[in-house]
């Protein structure tokens, strides 16, 4: 793995790397008053507006997570959210692509942030993981309708529990769990099966929510097994998230920040830092080749010989 790739996991930052941020650029000692929070916001401003108009044919993409993080951090209207995509490089290092503000069901927003990253040079990627109620796939069937798509696990067994009701969830609990991990796609649709056996007379809507968008939820088995644990969920953007809330939310200083954008960004930015790199981070190039993997192998393809 490369050097550059840190091994801590990218929620592992102490508590005080924020404060020590504000510091580091305010001078040692400075006090974290109103007006020094607003200097470094106006700056942080500026900056973010540089990062956002930068082109970026340099960067060859492989895979993304994209979510919507809800925060209170000046964002007035309560429906907003801001659209954050995150992607793996053909090195294997992850990067943040985009910090936007939009509606976070809204198709329409998405597709802003998906055509402004193709209108910025970015090169279309393999796959794209998301929860599964976002309107980023109706963007992306028409963005970038080569990119595949695969829906978050944890999302979806959730939804599954939620249907059923408690005095079952242990039983669904052991069950559900075993079925993204299976070893082929034939092993996971088996274990399915077992599940909507056993659900689907009692509680229909969780047999029916286990098995909606099915093609979504097995897209992973077409790519490098050691990737599938960074591909069954949306882990990968949602766990910086938790250092979002952590510094937005923990201090009423930062609710009134005007342009929350700006300051997220720059957290993100921070969590950017100790991001790992995926796992196997040799097997993206092949991935990035257009190599075909069934089940988590490569395929390999062999050349008829034409008749003379």
């Amino acid at each position: 793995m490369p050097s550059y790739c840190s091994s801590s996991t990218s929620t592992g930052w102490p508590r005080g790397d924020f404060e020590l941020a504000l510091r580091g650029l305010l001078g040692d000692g400075a006090p974290l008053s109103a007006s020094s929070i607003e200097r470094l916001r106006a700056k942080w401003q500026q900056e973010y507006a540089g990062w956002k108009s930068q082109r970026l044919e340099h960067l060859d993409v492989v895979y993304a997570w994209a979510d919507g993080l809800y925060v209170k951090a000046g964002l007035s209207d309560t429906k907003a959210a801001l659209l954050v995509v995150i992607g793996a490089l053909r090195d294997g290092r992850k990067v943040v692509l985009a910090v936007d503000s939009g509606q976070r069901e809204s198709k329409e927003s998405w597709a802003g942030v998906l055509r402004d990253l193709r209108d910025r040079g970015l090169k279309p990627w393999r796959v794209t993981v998301a929860d599964g109620h976002l309107g980023i796939w109706s963007a992306l069937g028409e963005i970038l309708p080569s990119s595949e798509e695969q829906r978050c696990w944890n999302h979806r067994l959730t939804n599954v529990i939620d249907r059923l009701p408690k005095k079952e969830w242990p039983a669904a609990r052991e069950l559900l769990g075993k079925i993204p991990y299976a070893e082929s796609r034939a092993a996971c649709e088996r274990l399915r099966d077992v599940f909507v056996a056993r659900y689907r007379k009692a509680y229909p809507k969780a047999a029916e929510t286990l098995c909606r968008d099915w093609e979504r939820m097995v897209t992973f088995y077409r790519f490098p097994k050691a990737h599938w644990l960074h591909l069954r969920t949306s882990n990968v953007v949602e766990s910086p998230f938790s250092a979002v809330r952590l510094r937005t939310d923990a201090a009423r200083r930062y609710k009134k920040v005007a342009n929350a954008e700006a300051l997220i960004w720059k957290i993100l930015l921070i969590a950017e830092k100790k991001f790992r790199c995926l796992n196997a981070p040799k097997l993206m190039e092949a991935v990035y080749g257009g190599t075909k993997f069934a089940d988590g192998v490569a395929v390999k393809v062999t050349q008829r010989r034409l008749a003379a």
